[in-house]
């Protein structure tokens, strides 16, 4: 365990009978509290201005979908799952010559990163208010920087793994939209799930796991701004991990 030695869990086989799905349904809340006056405003308002739509047929050249930002962005990071935003719009904020998508389908998350955005006056954040899988099958290979996982849901129970974001199939499809050197980050609290994606990743032969100490898994990445459930996973005694994975020259 993590918490309680300064190593990683083992990477484990598959559990699951059969291989896992190929095309993943969604899984997860789409609304919770009611939404506040303002926020309802802003979704109105903001989210048009922000949202990645996806007309019928073709490939997405994400470098086009940041009009506001001078010459365009130099490149493009993705974040799968962004909660509250928090850690994105610090992210833009802190790479204004970034082009920031999130993807993010639960709408009280929403309401938060555009609530930042606005009072940053970020220009450099797009939002896929949805399941980011039809998104990722639009865009071309070799198009992103950086894709990050942050604290995804770890469907805990044996029956529910298969709901779980990362699989060989996810992977390979990160892996391919990457850059040669981009990075995929991965945070979670749950030793189970870390275990279960190093697992996945030492089998896949286009991503490579560069961590030479504990330091390299158990101390935030660089920049970290930190995130509501990360805070709250600590407050409860549960340590962290961070993984950072490098896409492999072609």
């Amino acid at each position: 365990m993590i918490g309680r030695a300064d190593v990683p869990p083992a990477p484990e086989g598959n559990e699951e009978t059969g291989s896992e799905e190929a095309e993943r349904a969604f899984f997860g809340r789409r609304k919770g509290k009611r939404l506040r006056d303002a926020q309802e405003t802003r979704l109105e308002t903001l989210l048009p201005a922000l949202r990645i739509d996806l007309p019928p047929g073709g490939r997405i050249d994400p470098l086009t979908l940041f009009p506001q930002m001078k010459a365009g962005p130099d490149e493009v990071w993705l974040e799968i799952g962004f909660g509250g935003g928090e850690h994105l719009a610090a992210q833009a904020a802190a790479h204004p010559r970034i082009g920031f998508i999130g993807a993010e389908a639960f709408v009280n998350g929403v309401v938060k990163l555009l609530a930042d955005v606005e009072a940053r006056g970020l220009d450099n954040v797009r939002v896929r208010d949805g399941d980011v899988a039809p998104l990722l099958a639009r865009l071309p290979d070799a198009c992103l920087g950086r894709v990050s996982l942050l604290y995804p849901d770890p469907w805990p129970k044996r029956r529910q793994r298969k709901r779980r974001f990362v699989s060989d199939e996810s992977l390979a499809q990160i892996a391919h939209l990457l850059k040669d050197g981009g990075t995929f980050r991965f945070a979670s609290d749950i030793d189970d799930y870390v275990g279960w994606t190093l697992a996945r990743v030492a089998r896949n032969p286009d991503l490579h796991w560069g961590a030479a100490s504990s330091r390299d898994w158990l101390e935030p990445f660089p920049g970290w701004p930190g995130t509501r459930y990360e805070a709250k996973a600590i407050a409860t005694g549960r340590r962290p991990t961070y993984l950072e994975f490098v896409r492999n020259p072609r």
